[in-house]
C-alpha cells in the first residue's frame, strides 16, 4: 500500500476519534456514582440514575417543551422556508438578487446579537415571552435551513416542469402536491431534520425569547452549574443521542437513494 493512502487513512481515523470519543464520555459518566463531580477514572460503577430519572418531573417537563417547540418552529419554517424558495426561483421581483443575502443574516449573526433584537422586538410589540415567542425566536434562524435546501434542490429542476403540468390541465395545487413536492421530498426532509436539531439545542436566542419556559438545554446548563445529581444530564444525554440516531441513519439512506 502507497505511503500517502496509509497516511490519508491514518489522519481519517485520527478525524473520526476525534469527533466521537466525546461521546464516549458522556456514556462513561452516566454510570458514575458521584452526584457532584465527573472524576477518572471512574472507581465504581452504578445504574441507579437511570431509574432516578424517570421520577424527575422537571426533566421531562424539559424534553416536552424543547420538543414542541422544535416541532412547530419547523413546521413554521417548512412553510414560510419552502413558499420563499419557490418565489425566489421562479418570479423575478425588486430586490431578488439580494433576497437570500437578506434572509441568512439571522442565521449569520451570533445569537446574541439575534436574541437582543427579537427580545426588544417582543417587548414592544407587548407579546407575552411564553411557548411561542420562543416558537417564533427559533423560526427566524430555522427558515434559512430549509430555505437554502430547497432552492438548491429547486435550481436543478427543469424550469418547465410545473408549465408542463399546467398544458396536462393540472391545477396550481396539483402541480404543487403531485410535481414539484416529490422533487422536493428529500432536500425538505433533510432540512426538517436540521431544523429541528438546531431548535432542539438552541440555548443563547431562548434565554432571550423565554418567560419562566425551562427548555432542555437551559435544564441541562442549569444542573450543571449547580450540581445536583450531575450523572443525571449524562442519562438524558445518552437518550437523545440515541432518539436522534435513528431519524439520522434514515435522511442518510434517503440522502443516497436520491443521490
Amino acid at each position: 500500500m502507497r505511503f500517502d493512502k496509509i497516511l490519508l487513512i491514518f489522519f481519517s481515523f485520527c478525524g473520526l476519534c476525534f469527533l466521537l470519543v466525546p461521546f464516549s464520555f458522556i456514556i462513561l459518566y452516566a454510570f458514575s456514582p458521584n452526584e457532584k463531580t465527573f472524576d477518572f477514572p471512574i472507581a465504581e460503577y452504578t445504574t441507579k440514575w437511570f431509574s432516578i430519572i424517570v421520577a424527575r418531573s422537571d426533566v421531562w417537563n424539559a424534553v416536552s417543551l424543547s420538543f414542541t417547540v422544535a416541532f412547530f418552529a419547523t413546521l413554521l419554517a417548512l412553510i414560510i422556508g419552502t413558499m420563499t424558495s419557490i418565489a425566489v426561483s421562479r418570479y423575478k421581483f425588486f430586490g431578488r438578487e439580494n433576497f437570500s443575502l437578506l434572509l441568512i443574516l439571522p442565521i449569520a449573526l451570533p445569537g446574541i446579537i439575534t436574541g437582543i433584537a427579537l427580545r426588544s422586538s417582543i417587548t414592544i410589540l407587548e407579546i407575552p415571552f411564553s411557548t411561542f415567542t420562543i416558537v417564533l425566536g427559533h423560526a427566524t434562524f430555522t427558515i434559512v435551513v430549509i430555505y437554502n435546501n430547497v432552492i438548491a434542490r429547486l435550481r436543478r429542476l427543469h424550469p418547465n416542469c410545473l408549465e408542463a403540468s399546467y398544458d396536462l390541465g393540472a391545477n396550481i395545487f396539483q402541480a404543487f402536491f403531485f410535481v414539484l413536492l416529490p422533487q422536493m421530498y428529500s432536500a425538505l426532509f433533510a432540512g426538517a431534520m436540521l431544523a429541528f436539531a438546531l431548535s432542539f439545542d438552541e440555548i443563547i436566542v431562548t434565554t432571550f425569547t423565554a418567560g419562566q419556559q425551562t427548555t432542555l438545554p437551559i435544564w441541562m446548563l442549569d444542573q450543571l452549574i449547580r450540581p445536583r445529581q450531575k450523572p443525571i444530564t449524562n442519562v438524558v444525554a445518552i437518550f437523545i443521542i440515541l432518539f436522534t440516531i435513528i431519524p439520522i441513519i434514515y435522511s442518510f439512506r434517503i440522502l443516497n437513494k436520491h443521490a
